[in-house]
């Protein structure tokens, strides 16, 4: 069917609404292309958030341990603080599991070092009579192939007769 216009001059058909056109192929070429690299950024957001959250609860866990096992020394008496063969060990290990295993044996592997220090920076008549504690964590994260070790460190005083008898000038 040929149109006619005003002047006598023959017309084409017109073309149909843009609605009823397919896409061109280097449309469809850059739509695949942004769907894939947001794909490929969600999946990059969800690697990054399970690898900060296992961080978080490695890093919690460090934490419970070290307090742990201050507060424990903090219930000895003066000669257990100084024995470091039966009580304040040099040397301890722990595990975290987060599937719950009871063996004690699956899960991050937490390294600790108890050190004790006679504090040197405390007047001379109080140095005999305190120590310094030092609770260090080491433990080791994977992300992918590349170990990452990991440490955290706690520090707490221990007074022969109290911290009590030093802060508050022997209550």
């Amino acid at each position: 069917m040929v149109l006619k216009n005003a002047v006598g001059g023959r017309k084409h058909r017109p073309l149909p609404p843009r609605a009823e056109q397919a896409f061109t192929l280097v449309e469809v070429v850059v739509a695949a292309m942004i769907l894939g690299a947001a794909t490929l950024s969600l999946f990059a957001c969800f690697t990054s958030g399970f690898s900060m959250v296992q961080a978080s609860r490695e890093n919690l866990r460090a934490t419970q341990i070290m307090l742990q096992r201050v507060e424990a020394i903090r219930l000895f008496n003066w000669n257990q603080v100084l024995d470091t063969t039966n009580y304040l060990k040099p040397t301890f290990t722990e595990y975290y599991d987060p599937n719950g295993a009871t063996n004690n044996t699956g899960g991050t592997l937490f390294q600790g070092f108890i050190t004790s220090n006679i504090p040197t920076d405390l007047p001379v008549a109080y140095r005999t009579n305190m120590r310094t504690i030092t609770v260090t964590l080491y433990w080791t994260n994977y992300l992918g192939k590349q170990t990452v070790v990991r440490s955290r460190q706690l520090q707490t005083r221990v007074a022969r007769y109290g911290m009590g008898n030093y802060i508050f000038g022997g209550m």
